[in-house]
Formats: C-alpha cells, sequence, structure tokens
C-alpha cells in the first residue's frame, strides 16, 4: 500500500515597513545581530546598545526599516534602506541592516525582505548598493539571486579586535531616468 506523502506546513511570511510603535522589538533584533555577527555589520553593539529609545525611533522614521514575521513569530527578520542625503548622490539607496534570526532562515524571509527594499526603492532612487562580508556565501547568493551584481571588493573593510574582513560591493541598477523630486 502507497501512503500519499506528507504536506509540508504552510509557512505564512509576513513583510511591513516597521513603525514606531514596533520600536522595543526592532532594537532588540538589531542588537542581536550586532552581537552575534559583529563581522555583518559597519556598527557595533557597543555603540548602539546605550542610544536612548528616541535615537531608535528616529531611524525607523527617517529610514525605510522592514520587518518580517514567519507565522504567529516575534519579529525575526530586518531590511532597511538608507537614502543619500548628499545631493549628488540621492539617486543611490543603500541597502543595510540585513537580518534574519536562524530559526527563519530557510522559510523565504530574507528573500521576502530583500524584494520589498527593492520594491520601495524603485519609488525613490535610481540605484541600491550594498556590502556583505566575503566569507557569507548564502547572503551573497541571495542578492545576486535579487539582480544584484557585484562590483568591486574593499579589502580589509571592517576590523574586529585583530581580524580583518572583506567587504563584497555589489549593486542593483533599477530606473535610470528617475526623478525622485517628480516622482516619474
Amino acid at each position: 500500500m502507497i501512503k500519499p506523502a506528507a504536506s509540508a506546513p504552510t509557512i505564512l511570511l509576513k513583510v511591513r515597513r516597521l513603525e514606531t510603535s514596533d520600536v522595543a522589538a526592532y532594537r532588540e533584533l538589531r542588537l542581536e545581530s550586532l552581537k552575534d555577527h559583529p563581522e555583518a555589520f559597519g556598527s557595533s553593539w557597543e555603540y548602539e546598545a546605550d542610544k536612548p529609545i528616541s535615537w531608535w525611533s528616529q531611524r525607523l522614521e527617517t529610514n525605510a526599516v522592514f520587518g518580517g514575521w514567519v507565522n504567529r513569530s516575534p519579529l525575526v527578520g530586518l531590511a532597511g534602506l538608507r537614502v543619500q542625503e548628499r545631493v549628488k548622490d540621492r539617486h543611490e539607496g543603500v541597502l543595510c541592516g540585513m537580518y534574519v534570526r536562524s530559526e527563519a532562515r530557510g522559510t523565504g524571509l530574507a528573500a521576502a525582505l530583500v524584494q520589498q527594499v527593492i520594491e520601495h526603492a524603485r519609488t525613490v532612487v535610481e540605484e541600491i548598493r550594498l556590502t556583505v562580508v566575503a566569507s557569507n556565501v548564502p547572503a551573497r547568493r541571495l542578492y545576486s539571486a535579487a539582480g544584484f551584481e557585484e562590483y568591486g571588493l574593499e579589502r580589509r573593510a571592517l576590523k574586529i579586535a585583530c581580524e580583518y574582513y572583506d567587504n563584497v560591493l555589489m549593486a542593483l541598477p533599477l530606473n535610470s531616468r528617475f526623478d525622485p523630486a517628480s516622482g516619474e
């Protein structure tokens, strides 16, 4: 007798822009990412841990930060888009702060977060850039699958204690004739 294969449980992903009401969960997950993976971020746990809640709220107000949930989980994923402030750089956005908790990896949440950043970026910039530590092969694959292309290597980009980490530079061109002032 042949038994039907058990179907895999359905995974429900939720991705949305974080609001100031999400600040406590955002702070907790961001600090976890900095503590557990210091080589993956330009900032550090030591720099951000003592910042007042108003600092965290301002980050959510001035940047597009997206959060992700799997099924009924608490916040388990983050990805942000920072638009450059200088006039000559405003056509570029930076995908930053990408992190997914280990228990949510392999669910598709990371790809969903990246896609949400790309969709938002199409409305405000012409290109998205990012840096990823060279040894993080899964992240490089994720970004490549989303259309990002490697264009350079910054050797010894980060130093943690006595160890150096190289960063791969990646970019995704979007709308070549986009004008943020006119929305076209």
